[in-house]
């Protein structure tokens, strides 16, 4: 089989947790109590003039950059592919265990262990399943599940998730990207690969049971949808965007309830969404444009950020609030549903910087595929940072990917810091970052078409 032509696999491996283990992605203690449907893990390979990429999808809500390194190691060792040509993903969902560089308790630490094996596996299972490949692309658009969540207030705040049908909402803030991109992967004697990429907040089941929520079941769906086909999920470009309709009309609240946080939430709305992003996929999948691959190149590069370290005076009350906290006494801080999340994400930002560095260096990964393009942001960016990295020129699609190589927090916008709101608040980065990721990720891009 000569190296010239493009070989893809594909493999999927189970990751469900034990019973009992922490539940992340709220400012608050939950602890699994059921599954609703399947973790995996889910691996494409991609060789070409003797170079393999491996493109990884972990059903997790991030992966914290240290922990991906130790990650690569072992696909490394197992594999031989080098770690800059290996690209893991988590698809944000907000129902799955927590994964942190040193685990808290032995259920951590027991999952993580098994996170180990089974990421390796899948990346081996992956590479053998080699098949000569021809790809083709198109997109097509979700409608109505993704909605920014960051509103201009009549007091003329700006608030992240201000509740359904609040009476003082004036707009949104920001511009949506809808678009799902479809890559289509067809095998010689073998199943399709199809690829997905779409933005939006998969925080919609909420409670205490293990779910992928939305994407895990649209890559059901898709399979379920198109005989021979096998799904690989990546979240896009989401850290502004999320599920929630705040002008609900007819049937809009349908399977959903109102949660804790003034959020509305639903496994049934999970369903509805991943409906529709099947829907998208279909209505472009047997009109894909097929075009010649004739290599594939990957990139890692480290770009040094700000860190956003709190004012020397607000330390004191950020401490009160961190220790109220960790004491389960979230009461005793004067502030309710999603502004006692802000004003708590904030004092944890603030402590937790306190003795950090003023800079971080960050990873950011991108992969070709001919003239489609990937490229990894190893935390939440907000829309206009993936509709930004689109603008990049002489490609026939770019896929911008969310926690990818790392889960390090928000990027916001620069307006986004000056109007406030949850993400500003309680982002890692200074002001100008989500900027700088553009700029540079574009060159970045420009890069690697030489």
């Amino acid at each position: 089989m000569s190296d010239k032509i493009l070989k893809v696999g594909y493999a999927r491996v189970n990751i469900n947790p034990p019973m009992g283990i922490d539940v992340t992605g709220y400012y608050k203690v939950r602890k699994a109590d059921g599954i609703l449907d399947d973790l995996e893990i889910v691996a494409t390979a991609f060789n070409q003039n003797g170079k393999t990429v491996l493109i990884i999808s972990v059903d997790n809500c991030g992966i914290k950059k240290e922990v991906i390194n130790e990650f690569k190691a072992k696909i490394t060792e197992r594999t031989g592919v080098p770690a800059e040509a290996i690209y893991i993903h988590a698809t944000h969902t907000h129902t799955g265990p927590r994964v942190v560089p040193v685990a808290e308790d032995q259920l951590q630490a027991d999952y993580k262990v098994l996170l180990f094996s089974r990421i390796a596996d899948v990346a081996q299972f992956a590479i053998e399943d080699l098949k000569p490949a021809k790809m083709g692309y198109g997109v097509g658009e979700a409608k109505k599940v993704a909605f920014i969540r960051r509103y201009k207030m009549k007091d003329g705040s700006t608030k992240t998730n201000p509740g359904v049908n609040n009476p003082d909402i004036v707009a949104p803030v920001g511009e949506l990207d809808e678009s799902v991109n479809v890559v289509r992967f067809d095998r010689e004697g073998a199943e399709t690969v199809v690829l997905v990429n779409f933005a939006n907040h998969p925080d919609v089941v909420g409670g205490n049971k293990i779910s992928s929520d939305w994407p895990g079941l649209a890559r059901r769906f898709v399979e379920k949808a198109i005989d021979n086909t096998k799904c690989i999920f990546l979240n896009g470009a989401q850290g502004d965007v999320n599920h929630v309709n705040v002008h609900p009309t007819k049937g809009d609240f349908n399977d959903m309830f109102n949660d804790f946080d003034g959020c509305s939430r639903g496994y049934g709305h999970a369903r509805h969404i991943a409906r529709v992003v099947t829907g998208a996929v279909l209505s472009v999948y047997d009109k894909v444009e097929y075009v010649d691959v004739d290599d594939i190149k990957y990139s890692l590069t480290y770009l040094q950020v700000p860190v956003n370290k709190a004012d020397p005076k607000d330390l004191p009350l950020a401490h009160k609030y961190n220790d109220l906290h960790k004491a389960g006494r979230d009461d005793e801080i004067p502030f309710k549903a999603m502004m006692l999340t802000t004003v708590v994400a904030e004092a944890i930002r603030m402590v937790r910087l306190e003795n950090e560095p003023e800079f971080y260096n960050l990873p950011f990964g991108a992969v070709a595929i001919g003239k489609v393009a990937l490229f990894g942001i190893p935390g939440e960016p907000f829309n206009a940072i993936g509709r930004g990295i689109k603008e990049a020129n002489g490609w026939d699609m770019i896929i911008p990917t969310c926690n990818t190589n790392g889960s390090e927090g928000y990027y916001p916008m620069q307006d986004s810091y000056d109007e406030g709101g949850y993400e500003a608040r309680t982002s890692t980065f200074k002001a100008g970052t989500a900027e700088k990721i553009i700029a540079d990720g574009v060159k970045i891009l420009d890069g690697m078409r030489k």
